[in-house]
Order: structure tokens, then sequence, then C-alpha cells
């Protein structure tokens, strides 16, 4: 759908509303192509095409919401969403008033067109099977344009489009033993692609070797930026919103408070100027360029969505309570140079199955898993079995943070429950002088 049709088809539903009521839409689209691989063939391929509506009825201090998938046809989709609009009105008086029920009554418009640069999906993993030649090989494609709009009874008129594209794939020796990778983004760069699977090809060397096994205890560490997701990611959680700010429920409330700090390196943003993510709510409101969660290892602000900021008064900088576009500084380690400056220890490229020990120590679980490999000299020299970390976040990035890497990848999020997700992140690696491993 373009544009023009969903703002049309908007101005109809509008134009239909009784006295008072006021009617927000908000629209999803996506035409995506996804590709599965299994033993470094295709084994199945599809594409999804799909439009969905979601509307806001609100009266007063009462508000419901609901959604419909849009068929593509204006006549059809415009009854839809009139049949839609008739069952909230039903609704609509059978609700109790929200004292939260915050939306911008004041218009306004934008249209932002996110450049990119994809492949044919078919060029993009003919390149994929060719250099995975002779390797067991598991993943996943995604790609395709995504939009989103916003229109509002009152006159909000929003546009946002875009395209990605996502590889995401593993490849296998035996039983656990494994290497995973993935390349992502809006910019296609065949180069890029062949590195990341020379990469894992010397990594499958190393773990064709014989398996290291080590007692738990505190070991320096390279994390690479797969690996600082998994933490970054839990650290969504309750770690940046304003309501668990508000009640005390973040996992960085000793950080809020003074007691600890992170090092100074560390700087943590949601950066929404990227163009993954649309730079407006359903409720109306506009998203900042950036927002600084952390600045220098000391908190700086939190993410307030529209319902939290008009709990705590409060100016609404987010869409949700998590980052969407969550970025970290980058430091001065060369990423080529990560392992020679770690010396002796694990070079850990992923982490699973995160959660929380203590969230008041800001304290997480998980194990290592695919591809932690034991370093020496500067090398990898034997894959590690598989291990149980325990440590805080404000010793991994506080007071054992010996640096960042210079080079930052990004990684968009596989999610697509209701749609392929926006989300995305753009992290360094990260060396640590000891993370411990309990078992």
């Amino acid at each position: 759908m373009s544009a023009e049709s969903f703002f049309e088809l908007a101005e109809r539903l509008c134009d239909g509303l009784a006295p008072g009521e006021v009617l927000f839409c908000s629209l999803a689209g996506e035409d995506s192509d996804f590709v599965r691989l299994n033993q470094g063939r295709i084994r199945q391929a599809g594409s999804v095409h799909r439009q969905s509506l979601d509307l806001s009825l609100i009266s007063g201090h009462r508000q419901v919401s609901g959604g419909c998938d849009l068929a593509g046809d204006p006549g059809l989709d415009l009854a839809l969403a009139r049949d839609l609009i008739s069952r909230l009105r039903e609704r609509l008086a059978q609700v109790p008033e929200d004292p939260y029920l915050h939306f911008s009554a004041t218009p306004w418009v934008s249209e932002h067109l996110a450049e990119s640069r994809l492949p044919a999906s078919a060029d993009a993993l003919g390149a994929l099977v060719a250099a995975a030649e002779g390797l067991d090989l598991v993943g996943i494609w995604a790609s395709g344009d995504l939009c989103h709009g916003l229109a509002s009874s009152l006159g909000h008129r929003h546009w946002h489009a875009g395209a990605s594209f996502n590889l995401d794939w593993s490849c296998y020796l035996s039983g656990d033993k494994a290497v995973k990778a993935s390349y992502a983004g809006t910019h296609w760069d065949q180069t890029a692609l062949a590195e990341r699977m020379d990469e894992v090809r010397r990594a499958l060397g190393v773990m064709a070797r014989p398996a290291k096994a080590i007692p738990p205890g505190r070991y320096r560490a390279f994390l690479a930026p797969q690996a600082v997701r998994e933490l970054t990611d839990l650290l969504g959680w309750g770690g940046f919103d304003l309501k668990s700010h508000r009640t005390q429920q973040t996992p960085l409330l000793r950080l809020v408070r003074g007691e600890r700090a992170l090092h100074p390196g560390v700087g943590l943003y949601e950066d929404n100027a990227r163009g993954l993510a649309p730079r407006f709510t359903a409720e109306g409101f506009s998203t900042p360029a950036r927002v600084d969660l952390v600045v220098a290892g000391a908190y700086r602000d939190c993410l307030a969505d529209a319902r939290s900021a008009k709990e705590y008064g409060a100016q609404v900088n987010a869409a949700g309570e998590a980052p969407e576009s969550l970025a970290m500084e980058p430091g001065e380690i060369p990423r080529a140079e990560a392992l020679g400056r770690l010396g002796e220890g694990l070079a850990i490229g992923n982490l699973w199955y995160c959660n929380w020990s203590d969230p008041n120590d800001c304290r997480i679980t998980g194990m290592t898993r695919f591809a932690t490999l034991w370093v020496e000299g500067g090398e990898p020299v034997a894959p590690v079995e598989v291990m149980r970390f325990d440590d805080s976040l404000f010793h991994v990035l506080g007071d054992r943070l010996e640096g960042l890497t210079r080079e930052r990848e990004l990684m968009l999020c596989a999610d697509t429950y209701d749609g392929r997700s926006t989300a995305s992140s753009l992290l360094p690696g990260v060396l640590v002088d000891g993370l411990e491993l309990t078992l």
C-alpha cells in the first residue's frame, strides 16, 4: 500500500466518526522474501506480502483498540476497517476511563524514505551457497521492503519506508560443535559476506580440534558483538524505561543512585536517526534522533513511552519501554587486534539462554555454547566445553572492562511474530579482564 492509499483510507474512516470521537490509524506493511537453508542448500523459499491496520478509537478518557489484516482492495479494506470501528464503538462505552490515556493533540506531518541497496534474494543466496561449499550450513534469509504509516482524525500524517536484509546462519561440525554468524543491514556488500564466511571457516578449523575443559573461575575474555547483544537485549528488559526507574525496579538502580559506575568508555544511546524504525509513535508523538541513556559510564536518561510519560509527567521520547535502535559508543581497539590484546583467555562468539540471576546487582547468567575458543598468545588454539557464566554488568562493563573495539556490528532483530521487526543493535566487541564461569 502506498502512502497516498493509506491516507485516503484513513480520511474516509475519519469522515464516519461520531462527534467527540478521535481515531488513530496505524499501518504496518511488508514485502518480504524468506529462505531456509540446510546442509548448505536451499530447502524452502517463499514470500510474504501483508498489510495490517491497527485502530485506536478514543472518546473522552476512554480508548479501545483493535486490528485487522488488509486485502489490498480499496473497497474491501474500507469495509473491513469500518466494521472494525463499529465493533470498537460498541466496546467503548463498556470500558473504564483510562487515567494514562495520552496522545498528541498537535497534528504534524512527516515522510522518511530510508536509503537501501539490496540484492535480489537469488543473488544473495547464490553467493552464500557458493561461499559455504563443503560446509553443513543451516540458516535463514529475510529481506525486502517495510513500511509504516500513521494517520489520525486530528490531522497526523506520517509515512516511513525502507528495506533491509538479515542473513542468520550456523555451520556445524558434529553434535553441538558449530560456529554461528550473521550479516544484516540496508546496503549489501558481497565482500563483507565473504569475509564473514572466511572467519567461520577459520573458527571451524579450531572447533575441529580436541575440546579444552577449564575449571570454573574468572577468565580474561573477548566478547564478540553478537555476545554483547545478548547482554544488552536482557538489559533492555527494565534497564532503561521510565516506569522501572520510578518504581525502583530497574537492574541499573545502583548505577542511578551513584553506588556503582560503568567504565568511562561506555556510552549507550537510542539511535533513532539510524532509520530502520519509524520516528513516530502510535499515539502521534515524534521521537528524537538520539536519546542518551548512559554517558561516560553514568546514567543520563530514560525511555518514556506515552503512558509512562503521562503517569510521571515526562516528555515522550520512545514508542515503547525497551530500546528499538540501541547503540554503544565504539572504543579504540582495532577488531583485528582484539585477540592479541586478550593474550590468553576466552574468545566468546555467542552467549545463550541469558537471564537475570540477581537483578539488584545487574547480575546475568547464561551459557557460552557455540564457538567459544581458548586463546593463547593471541591465537585461538582449541574449543572450550560449554560453560555457564554468572557475572554483573557492573564488572563486565565496569571495573573489569579493558576496552571496546573500534568497529561496530549492525545486527537486526530476526523476530517475525507480527511481521519483520525493525529493531536493531549497533555494538562493538568487548575486552574484559575477568568473566566469572560457574560450572
